[in-house]
């Protein structure tokens, strides 16, 4: 009886450990701020809603599935998982333009770490960024068990500032506003953007979801991880959505739209908005970081420490100049071949769910 208690609780805190790395890993900062809410759901009115529950569906079936065939054929980073769905020449490519795409992605989260210290804090930019280096080295270290444990922690504090915000938005007049919000924008954007922001997101977590997918033996723990996860999710983008359809159209002159729906709630939860940003930007630069080194260790064949610093290093010096021009030329292509990286999903036959 005990043994059986014991698998279960096991299993149960594998299943967790999945779920709220798929989170944290999916919900950035660009989540956090609420841009990427408002861009990608809020500005449709209320077919932002239904299609926020159409990307909760993909989230849960692709990410389960992404999973699975890391799973299957032991992927020892996302390069494996890009041969398959690729064939091996182009699924090659892919990784490189992926490798270039995460360089400049952890650049600019280093770039916005150190923002956060300079304006929130009383901290120099400078400092901040060595603070978050010493800090992203030291967890690093310790592998995917680093990533698996800072999300079992940012996680559950970003879900309860989701239901802070959702109590503060159900009291608020005007709360139903998410269900008659009308758009000028067309029909086709609208039902388009759902699967623009699965396919980048979930292109962009194969750094971390692939490795985890094959270090985890058990399906069943992938796949119900997988469904928590997703929920969770479109749980976060729905509450989200519902909060900032409140305040359109002025929430849009915002930088960051979840800030200004948090300077109206108590300072201490603004103070935990402040942790959450950092937090998110935080786990988004370990999670790239970690896929940069699986991906240069497995072509290079040097010692991990080593291409963890020099990876920190070279986003250290970019973030020094910035990194804006040359984001604003790949992410474009790299919508486009997160869309082509979405169809290959869907049609891969090598798993079942």
């Amino acid at each position: 009886m005990n043994e059986g208690t014991d698998v279960m609780m096991k299993r149960t805190g594998r299943v967790l450990q999945v779920a709220l790395t798929y989170m944290g890993t999916v919900v950035g900062a660009g989540f956090a701020s609420g841009q990427e809410i408002l861009q990608f759901f809020t500005r449709f009115g209320f077919i932002g809603a239904l299609s926020i529950l159409l990307s909760t569906a993909m989230f849960i079936w692709l990410g389960a599935k992404m999973m699975l065939i890391a799973n299957e054929i032991s992927a020892k980073s996302y390069v494996d998982l890009n041969k398959v769905l690729f064939g091996p020449r182009y699924g090659q490519l892919i990784s490189y333009f992926m490798l270039v795409v995460l360089l400049g992605v952890t650049a600019v989260m280093l770039a916005g770490a150190g923002s956060i210290f300079s304006e929130h804090l009383g901290v120099s930019y400078q400092s901040g960024l060595l603070v978050t280096l010493f800090a992203c080295f030291f967890l690093l270290r310790k592998g995917l068990n680093a990533i698996l444990t800072v999300n079992a922690i940012v996680v559950p504090i970003m879900l309860f500032f989701t239901v802070l915000v959702m109590i503060d938005t159900l009291k608020t007049p005007g709360s139903d506003r998410w269900l008659l919000l009308t758009s000028d924008y067309s029909p086709f954007a609208a039902w388009a953007s759902p699967f623009l922001y699965t396919a980048f997101n979930l292109s962009m977590a194969q750094a971390v979801l692939v490795p985890l997918g094959a270090e985890i033996k058990d399906r069943k723990t992938i796949i119900v991880g997988a469904w928590i996860g997703g929920i969770g999710i479109g749980f976060m983008l729905l509450v989200g959505h519902i909060a900032l359809s409140v305040h359109m159209p002025g929430i849009t002159q915002f930088a960051i739209p979840m800030g200004g729906i948090a300077r109206q709630l108590a300072q201490s939860v603004q103070w935990i908005y402040i942790f959450l940003i950092f937090s998110e930007i935080f786990t988004t630069l370990i999670a790239d970081v970690y896929g940069l080194s699986l991906q240069l260790q497995e072509k290079l064949k040097w010692p991990r420490e080593l291409i963890i610093l020099l990876i920190l290093l070279f986003c250290f010096l970019l973030s020094q100049v910035g990194f804006g021009v040359l984001l604003s030329t790949l992410y474009p292509i790299f919508g486009l071949i997160s869309l082509g990286w979405l169809v290959l999903m869907i049609r891969q036959q090598q798993t079942k769910l």
